[in-house]
């Protein structure tokens, strides 16, 4: 969104806000010893994350990126990804800032939100004069290319971003993507999936925080999405909100949560008076309340880098120092009792028989972990390749004791083992002899019908390199980030 638009509609944000009530149903105090110090370590205890926007024109002032970098595990391109950037002349497309921002985020361990594939606002020229099958055809291009550009590099897709309009019933904006049939949002989430099938999809909105008839429109849509196998995996709420939180905040996110959707808070960003701290605070209980909230973002940094111009509606005064709101915000996250470690079940009675053979299907390509040209070497590499059900593509899991297993091949007898003990991202997966080290054991989780694979000297996640489709596609490791390249679905075959 401009910051033209966002001014305009400011004050429809402001007018549409209720009197907040207190978020019930808290979650036990967690205990003050283990209390994090920043937003997104916060977050993570309960395994949801905090985030920012920021802009490719201020990542130079060292004061505003030493912030983002303490305190943010996720980060959103405030303008750099959307359709003018990306593609400034039609099938000319540049990325230069966009890839800035997401190297800048993955080298520093961070995940990485894409806003926004498809918009009625911040159009290139040459696509606001279009129309009609072109401009549908243009749009399913930019979407497609774009999302392929960072294929495997984003967490969630803003796929279509405020294609409702404020009209007090719920309906579509009158936009000149609308205007190329109804059923453009749903050819654009269905573009974003093929070109990205590791990524989750979201649908986002302003003036959505509460239950009113704009929000209501969503959630029909959402529902009628889910019903009809249109991909879609969560909602985002942008909440910029005035200097109060609407009393039916959390029930909203819970109807959507209830459709099979998670529900994220995009852009939040609250006018300072003298309820902002305690504002901010119960937003923040309200996603916590929610299981499928899966994480805050707040648009911005500091006061001065906010498009609300005077306001003040950030964390972070204009000098960088926490502001009360901060710390409401941050006694908030660490209220709820961090999440154990996930243990793998114990083999004698979990999903995982030691006394079995598994094929692991990788859930973004469909294909299964193999040995490479059928090796018995040490050091062999580890790929992806076409379900055959072949010895190279057996595994046997061995209780290495302390919820760890070692993953051993049918074919040659070695186990899986990160490559000279790398803990780096991209860190080579290959097979090597037993030697029971901690390179060669693997935390098993699962959820979802899927499992990741999380290795126990590094702490990162076996994927497929670059989320490839590709027969031969390499395996290695990640930091853990929920892509669908980093989940494997065990087929028992022996």
């Amino acid at each position: 969104m401009n910051t033209t638009s966002r001014r305009a509609r400011h004050a429809l944000v402001a007018a549409g806000l209720t009197v907040a009530t207190a978020v019930a149903g808290l979650v036990v105090a967690a205990p003050a010893q283990s209390a994090a110090s920043t937003l997104g370590a916060a977050a993570a205890q309960s395994g949801r994350y905090f985030g920012t926007a920021i802009a490719a024109g201020r990542m130079s002032d060292s004061t505003y990126i030493g912030i983002a970098n303490r305190e943010f595990n996720m980060i959103t391109a405030e303008n750099e990804m959307k359709m003018d950037a990306t593609e400034p002349s039609q099938n000319r497309f540049t990325y230069t800032n966009g890839d800035r921002i997401v190297s800048w985020a993955r080298s520093n361990g961070k995940q990485v939100r894409g806003h926004t594939l498809a918009w009625h606002a911040q159009q290139p020229g040459w696509m606001q004069n279009m129309s009609g099958s072109a401009l549908r055809n243009a749009l399913i291009n930019h979407v497609t290319q774009v999302a392929t550009h960072y294929r495997g590099q984003i967490h969630t897709w803003d796929v279509v971003n405020e294609a409702f309009a404020d009209d007090g019933r719920g309906s579509r904006r009158d936009s000149n993507l609308q205007r190329t049939g109804n059923d453009w949002i749903e050819a654009a989430f269905r573009a974003a999936r093929a070109a990205d099938p590791g990524a989750k999809l979201c649908y986002n909105d302003y003036n959505t925080d509460g239950i009113n008839a704009k929000s209501t429109g969503i959630y029909n849509m959402v529902r009628d999405f889910k019903a009809r196998g249109v991909p879609i995996d969560c909602v985002g709420f942008q909440a910029h909100l005035g200097t109060t939180m609407p009393g039916d905040f959390q029930a909203n996110l819970q109807r959507f949560s209830d459709l099979g959707v998670d529900v994220q808070i995009t852009e939040l960003d609250i006018q300072q008076g003298s309820n902002q701290a305690n504002a901010y605070a119960q937003v923040t209980r309200a996603c916590l309340a929610v299981a499928r909230c899966t994480g805050i973002t707040v648009w911005g940094v500091r006061d001065t880098d906010s498009w609300r111009t005077g306001t003040n509606p950030l964390l972070f005064d204009g000098a960088g120092n926490k502001k009360a709101a901060y710390t409401s915000t941050l006694n908030a996250l660490n209220s709820v009792s961090p999440t154990p470690p996930p243990t793998t079940a114990p083999p004698t009675n979990g999903t995982i028989d030691v006394n079995a053979s598994y094929v692991l299907l990788n859930r973004g390509s469909g294909k299964a972990l193999d040995v490479y040209n059928l090796s018995t070497a040490d050091g062999a590499r580890i790929t992806q390749w076409s379900r055959n059900d072949g010895l190279q593509q057996q595994w046997q899991f061995v209780d290495a004791g302390n919820g760890y297993y070692k993953i051993k091949s049918r074919l040659s007898g070695k186990v899986l083992d990160v490559y000279n003990f790398s803990t780096a991202d991209g860190g080579a997966i290959v097979q090597y002899t037993d030697r029971n080290q901690t390179n060669q054991q693997f935390r098993v989780t699962s959820s979802g019908g899927y499992l990741t694979i999380v290795n126990r000297n590094s702490g990162k996640a076996v994927e497929v390199q670059g989320a490839s489709t590709a027969d031969g596609g390499n395996i290695v490791q990640y930091t853990s980030w929920g892509g669908a390249n980093q989940q494997w679905q065990l087929v028992r075959v022996g």
